[in-house]
């Protein structure tokens, strides 16, 4: 027995317009997906590192390349007058957390060949190839770093927003030599900065005395968050230890906050404010480039393995 057959009637074929929608629809898709893939695979490709000196340590390759550089401004002949030169110092992590970040720079004399000079007192005399100099470094840091290097920077709800909410006490600080502070990079295996170096004026030199023996002192305290502390020069952190070689200057970052002022991006604040200020007191005797005049050292334990490098130019270290 057969029944009634219900009609059904035919469905309705999707419109011209329609179907050239779908299909440039799906289309669109595809190639976003393509140029998603593509950019997933190229998007951070690896900056390739200078692995001549991967033998060297942080500490050697940085010192030669000061020595170097100093040694080819000086030239061939005989130096007949001292020469001043600062050289610039940032290390970060790959998220540039605040604990992990520093910033310090290293002040040198060059003293005249054959003449005898007044030395500064407790400063090193060393030779590099027959030429004397005077250097240290302002690296300001929690006394104690070495032993203990979990720096407090932000605690408490709403402390970086709020420096009156920032719970992190100030504490004795301590300015580190230079070997001792890219150490302390090379522990946490930390890409580090270098610009210069810059000739300055001995009185350029003579104020970055002066702030050394202020933090020798033990008149001033180390805090990291110094946005309540810095004013009244109880406690500074280590972007304003090196910033001002006469002033303590301005927080920067967003809004004045000094919010993403710390490591590379500190320093480099610091020598915009040289190269508006210092420069213009006839300290700093040459333009700063803060972008084009970066070189950095990366940790990497070898040339096919990936590692962190935000620098165009850069040489790898390993211990």
């Amino acid at each position: 027995m057969t029944g009634h057959q219900p009609h059904v009637s035919p469905e309705k074929s999707p419109s011209r317009p329609a179907r050239r929608l779908s299909f440039l629809t799906r289309i669109c898709m595809a190639g976003v997906l393509f140029f998603s893939l593509s950019f997933a695979a190229h998007a951070w490709p690896q900056k390739h590192a200078d692995f001549a000196n991967h033998n060297l340590s942080l500490y050697q390759q940085v010192a030669g390349r000061i020595q170097n550089k100093i040694l080819a401004r000086l030239g061939e002949g005989k130096n007949n007058r001292d020469r001043y030169f600062i050289i610039p110092f940032a290390y970060q992590n790959k998220g540039n957390d605040p604990g992990y970040s520093h910033s310090f720079m290293t002040v040198i004399r060059v003293l005249p060949d054959n003449k005898q000079v007044k030395l500064v007192r407790g400063i090193t005399t060393r030779t590099y190839k027959d030429r004397e100099f005077q250097a240290f470094t302002v690296s300001w840091l929690p006394h104690d770093f070495t032993a203990d290097p979990n720096l407090c920077v932000f605690k408490g709800f709403g402390a970086r927003l709020f420096p009156t909410w920032n719970q992190c006490p100030p504490v004795e600080g301590k300015s580190f030599k230079l070997e001792e502070t890219l150490q302390l990079a090379a522990n946490v295996k930390n890409a580090v900065c270098m610009w210069g170096p810059y000739e300055i004026t001995k009185e350029g030199f003579d104020l970055g005395v002066k702030r050394l023996r202020l933090l020798e002192s033990g008149k001033i305290k180390y805090r990291a968050d110094d946005r309540l502390t810095r004013k009244d020069q109880s406690a500074i952190n280590c972007f304003h230890a090196m910033a001002g070689l006469t002033d303590f200057y301005p927080n920067g970052g967003l809004f004045g906050t000094g919010f993403k002022m710390w490591g590379i991006n500190g320093t480099a604040r610091v020598l915009l404010e040289y190269n508006d200020t210092a420069r213009l007191r006839k300290i700093l005797l040459e333009p700063v480039d803060e972008k084009n005049d970066r070189y950095g050292f990366v940790y990497a334990t070898d040339e096919k393995g990936r590692y962190y490098n935000p620098f165009k130019t850069a040489s790898a270290y390993q211990r």
